[in-house]
């Protein structure tokens, strides 16, 4: 008989300033570490005014984890310090592994009057730290779509309905869902015990688990042991990530954009960031 993962928290996603002056909400951050474990933080920013998010995430620096944009309007504009460049559109993703250090902008443009969007931050165990840093960026339509009964399910990295997510070799070894359910829908999906899992719901409501709560925009709901999660659409529908990864089980010493295990690996990455020693790899 399957273990139905039930919600054990349910946060509200808060309003925070960031970048340039962005106006975003943080779904969970540093105050939830490690109950999140791989996971560090998850941003929302998506927004009607273009005055909220213009100014952007100009250079800045990050070490020792991953950001994963994923857009579902508008667009994300951004280069590095490897001389990459380029876009993420509507539906499209970029993975970025920072690993031993990289510089770079991300400035969010509306299409059609619409941006909005998700940043996801990964944590690196202490071995992986100081990888390469390297990206896998994928357009909206590369990414499998899973319809079903009421269902569709974007499917950007795991497994789901047969489908397999493009982001491939990840060291969390992740699931990352865009699920829509029709209004009463029930969307089952396996998972390995041993990984954390979350949602988070941005439109419509839905119940989690067997419990009877129903989580609606703007919430990140944790999700408690079990292998299978189990969703129950509310009656105006709802649209959710689901993101699961293996946790780490380490230290975490977090300063801004750099995530390290100690706070000696901090100030050498911050010593390096002044003396212009902090990109190890170029090209």
């Amino acid at each position: 008989m399957a273990d139905i993962r039930e919600a054990v928290e349910v946060l509200t996603a808060r309003p925070t300033l960031e970048g340039a002056g962005v106006r975003l909400r943080r779904a969970f951050g540093f105050s939830e570490v490690p109950r999140f474990d791989p996971f560090l933080m998850l941003d929302d920013f998506r927004g009607d005014r273009p005055e909220d998010y213009l100014a952007g995430f100009p250079w800045h620096p990050h070490r020792g984890m991953e950001t994963v944009t994923y857009m579902i309007e508008g667009k994300v504009e951004h280069g590095d310090s490897m001389g990459h460049a380029g876009s993420v559109g509507a539906g499209g993703v970029q993975w970025m592994t920072a690993g031993s250090g990289i510089l770079h902008q991300e400035m969010p443009k509306p299409v059609d009057g619409q941006m909005g969007g998700f940043q996801l931050w990964v944590n690196l165990p202490a071995e992986k730290k100081m990888m390469d840093p390297r990206y896998q960026e994928i357009a909206g339509d590369a990414i499998p779509v899973v319809r079903g009964d009421g269902t569709t399910v974007r499917v950007v990295a795991g497994e789901h309905g047969g489908a397999q997510g493009p982001v491939t070799e990840i060291v969390a070894d992740p699931t990352f869902l865009d699920v829509t359910l029709q209004p009463r829908m029930v969307f089952e999906h396996p998972t390995d015990r041993a990984m954390t899992a979350f949602a988070y719901v941005f439109a419509g409501a839905a119940a989690f688990g067997e419990g009877g709560t129903a989580p609606d925009n703007a919430h990140a709901v944790r999700l408690g042991p079990g292998d299978v999660v189990r969703v129950e659409a509310g009656p105006d529908g709802v649209r959710f990530l689901l993101v699961a990864g293996r946790p780490i089980g380490e230290p975490v010493a977090w300063r801004g954009p750099v995530v390290m295990n100690t706070d000696e690996e901090l100030r050498e990455a911050f010593r390096e960031l002044n003396e212009g020693t902090f990109v190890k790899k170029r090209g």
